[in-house]
């Protein structure tokens, strides 16, 4: 089954030098574009994070300082990277917390003004959890009776991860070809910011989730205690955290101004 596209969507793999959305970085992203005419557009790069890359992460995914020395650092990639998805929907595997909020980051510390405005997002794995609970192998394998070669490699993954949601919408009559749908069926939670420190409750007001204002409506404490909001943004939070936060700020004094 091929997509039913209103727009382009870009699937996307990274690899980098940990798992810490605020700390680490990119060594290896690679995008894949369909367009709703069916059309593909693919690129990979590797990235030269600027740091030394631990061994364990190595490791994983084979890529060690050597093979980026030479390679461009993300700054130098940020414009063509978003270029290629600012018109797009994303997708990927595990993307939703952790891909997705990590590449936020780099194209915020880039300079990028990256937001997920008018845009959806799908998570493969969270479609394959919520129907087999399994890893991207075993997926690929059990949706399309294929072993993934070169797994951990970050073009690999991202074809595989392509592959998969094609195979899981032929097997699930419930899953509906429709982007929208699709990112409402794999959001875990109604985050605001990717790292979700921000959500929203049931009545669609902005909440913290953490710390001693957990449960609390964002737009209050802000009024309450203004210097928590200093205190957030000189703390080591997301910048997307940062960012959303101060959208709130200035929405409260824009609404106070009318």
């Amino acid at each position: 089954m091929e997509l039913k596209l209103n727009r382009p969507i870009c699937f996307f793999d990274l690899e980098t030098t940990g798992t810490d959305i605020t700390k680490d970085r990119i060594v290896e992203i690679s995008i894949l574009k369909v367009f709703p005419n069916g059309n593909k557009e693919s690129k990979t790069w590797l990235v030269n994070p600027e740091r030394p890359i631990p061994p364990q992460s190595t490791t994983f995914h084979g890529i060690d300082d050597a093979k980026v020395a030479n390679e461009p650092t993300f700054k130098e990639l940020s414009h063509q990277v978003y270029n290629m998805i600012k018109d797009s929907d994303l997708a990927g595997y595990n993307s939703d917390r952790f891909d997705i909020p990590l590449l936020a980051e780099e194209l915020l510390r880039a300079d990028v003004d990256f937001d997920m405005k008018n845009r959806v997002t799908v998570d493969v794995q969270t479609i394959f959890h919520k129907k087999e609970e399994r890893t991207l192998s075993a997926a690929f394998k059990f949706y399309c009776g294929q072993i993934l070669e070169n797994a951990h490699s970050a073009e690999a993954d991202v074809n595989a991860t392509y592959e998969i949601l094609k195979s899981q919408l032929d097997r699930y009559d419930d899953l509906e070809n429709d982007m929208k749908l699709l990112s409402e069926f794999t959001t875990r939670k109604k985050a605001v910011d990717f790292a979700g420190f921000i959500a929203l409750d049931d009545d669609g007001n902005e909440i913290f989730t953490f710390g001693k204002h957990k449960g609390a409506k964002v737009e209050e404490i802000l009024e309450k205690e203004p210097g928590y909001f200093g205190w957030i943004q000189n703390a080591d939070f997301p910048l997307y955290t940062k960012k959303v936060l101060t959208a709130i700020k200035l929405r409260k004094l824009n609404n106070k101004l009318v």
